[in-house]
């Protein structure tokens, strides 16, 4: 009988034994699949931490991003603060633009940037812009000209003054109508510079701003 009591016993402790065991292998092989896992994906990704390296040493994208916020932080800064009221402001007052509007003024810019020999490619690669920020710019232009459009009407009173007091005058493959709508124009450009910056700056002084660092 006693014999019989120690085997019941052993059986059980055995199985528990082989238990542990599969799950301690499983744990292990699983430890060894994440570290494989998480080495491959800093290969791959190691440009998110690393700008590069020099004879092995490297120099990180932190250190970089600290650089150049030495140098050009609170201007970065102040831009992007200035675009973040500007977008929260025009979408409150619900002021949008149609894609179409954004890709006429865009057709505009591509055709005057090639009467001068070049490509927008070229003009943005020289900017350091992309498309994508580039259709940025115009798509919050165009909606502060709506929100600002009954503020920068020019009247023919104002065409006139601006004739009289100018030197400017048209060229002969210009007609007077199209001389006086392009200086209507660039009068009514110069009056949304004015407007869109008195507004910003009302924007500004009324909204509330914390600065959590000092450049």
């Amino acid at each position: 009988m006693e014999n019989i009591t120690l085997e019941n016993n052993s059986a059980p402790e055995a199985n528990n034994l082989s238990l542990k065991f599969k799950r301690y292998k499983t744990l292990v092989i699983t430890v060894v699949v994440v570290v494989i896992f998480i080495i491959v994906a800093l290969f791959f990704m190691r440009g998110l931490f690393v700008a590069a390296t020099i004879n092995g040493s490297p120099i990180s994208r932190l250190s970089v991003i600290q650089e150049l916020e030495k140098r050009g932080g609170k201007q970065a800064l102040e831009s992007l603060i200035d675009k973040k009221l500007i977008e929260t402001e025009l979408s409150r007052q619900n002021v949008t633009v149609t894609q179409e509007e954004i890709d006429e003024e865009m057709k505009k810019i591509e055709t005057e940037i090639a009467s001068q020999g070049e490509t927008l490619d070229q003009a943005l690669a020289m900017q350091g812009m992309t498309k994508e920020e580039l259709m940025e710019q115009i798509t919050i232009q165009k909606r502060l000209e709506k929100l600002l459009a009954d503020k920068v009407v020019i009247t023919d009173a104002e065409v006139d003054a601006y004739l009289k007091d100018s030197t400017t005058t048209s060229t002969k493959d210009v007609s007077a109508e199209d001389f006086r709508e392009q200086i209507s124009d660039q009068l009514k450009q110069q009056k949304f510079q004015q407007e869109a910056q008195k507004w910003m700056s009302d924007l500004t002084a009324n909204a509330k701003i914390e600065y959590y660092v000092n450049y």
